[in-house]
């Protein structure tokens, strides 16, 4: 980052006007908007005490720490994630939080690492997650003002998340309208232009893309649709959005694991004892079964990723909260469940 972006973001983050800024150093407040447009720099005597005002040093400022890499990004990523799994969440975190003060303004190495925690927070089942999400929350507020669209959106939409889960309802409305609306697919035109150039594994692997996303948004659809079936009582209606949602799992060639999902939360609402148990013993021995999306015709030419351990983490998440949550405690009557959980262990 550029010091007229250091300056701009420092005196924000600060709640400072450029008139405070000319105030202090004695300058005039025309001076401190052009540092900010980059279109003239503070003079070198001013250095020290314009870092002393932002509370920052003057390697900060001057940028003389570049920026990481994203394969530097991507490297440390994979160390937090080796901390969490060796020691604990809270010593990854202040790991993260430590690079993140060594690295203030490298955008991309807040975003990952942030996004990665926040994930981590439900599939490492760790206590206390509000004051973690309190600190998340500062840096995606951060974030939500990237020149980089990816990194700007991404963050607006987890805002929109926290504020809806507070009951915030009004500020979750007013984040969704502030995001960007396009009709245009960018991803389709670079396809069709790669199909031109005869650059056809470029293009094919945005359309496997693209189904890959296409497939999950409909996932998403019944999933919501089915639960506003239950909400409304309207049992028919929630048992068919599971079986399309069952069908269209299994048609497009995703984890198997994954197709029993719905079928589960329809029996668990409907504590049916039965049948949860009898979908629960497919679906979490599935949860292990290796799944690599280059064994599939749609998906061949598709990064992948370690989705079995991800799945295998989630299956002990939902072992452990059946067997201690009291809304699942119908499940634990009799020796069907104990016969399940050592199934599993062996």
């Amino acid at each position: 980052m550029k010091i007229n972006q250091i300056i701009r973001e420092k005196r924000k983050e600060l709640s400072l006007t450029q008139e405070q800024i000319a105030d202090f150093l004695g300058v005039s407040t025309p001076a401190v908007n052009k540092w900010e447009k980059g279109s003239t720099y503070p003079d070198i005597t001013l250095l020290p005490a314009l870092a002393r005002l932002l509370k920052i040093d003057l390697n900060t400022l001057m940028s003389f720490h570049d920026d990481l890499t994203v394969i530097e990004t991507e490297n440390f990523v994979n160390e937090v994630d080796k901390t969490v799994q060796e020691q604990d969440y809270d010593t990854a975190f202040q790991k993260a939080i430590n690079k993140i003060y060594e690295y203030p303004t490298c955008e991309n190495l807040i975003y990952s690492v942030i996004l990665y925690l926040e994930g981590a927070l439900a599939l490492y089942n760790v206590s206390e997650i509000e004051q973690y999400r309190e600190k998340y929350e500062t840096f995606y507020k951060r974030l939500a003002t990237s020149e980089i669209p990816e990194i700007r959106d991404t963050a607006t939409s987890m805002l929109i998340s926290y504020a809806r889960n507070r009951g915030d309802f009004s500020k979750a409305e007013e984040l969704i309208n502030s995001l960007p609306f396009s009709t245009i697919d960018k991803e389709e035109h670079l396809a069709i232009l790669y199909q031109r150039q005869e650059r056809y594994q470029d293009a094919e692997k945005i359309w496997e893309h693209q189904v890959l996303k296409g497939v999950t948004d409909i996932q998403t659809a019944l999933a919501n649709m089915l639960e506003i079936a239950l909400q409304e009582k309207r049992e028919n209606d929630a048992d068919f959005f599971a079986d399309m949602y069952e069908a269209i799992t299994r048609q497009f060639c995703f984890p198997e694991w994954i197709c029993y999902n719905v079928h589960l939360q329809l029996a668990l609402v409907k504590k049916d004892k039965g049948r949860s148990l009898s979908i629960l013993q497919k679906m979490l021995p599935a949860m292990k079964k290796e799944w690599n999306t280059q064994d599939y015709q749609l998906y061949r030419n598709v990064n992948g990723s370690d989705s079995t351990f991800f799945s295998s983490k989630l299956a002990k998440k939902i072992t452990d909260e059946l067997a201690n949550n009291e809304e699942y405690a119908f499940l634990r009557e009799g020796s069907e469940f104990e016969e399940l959980m050592a199934q599993l262990r062996d």
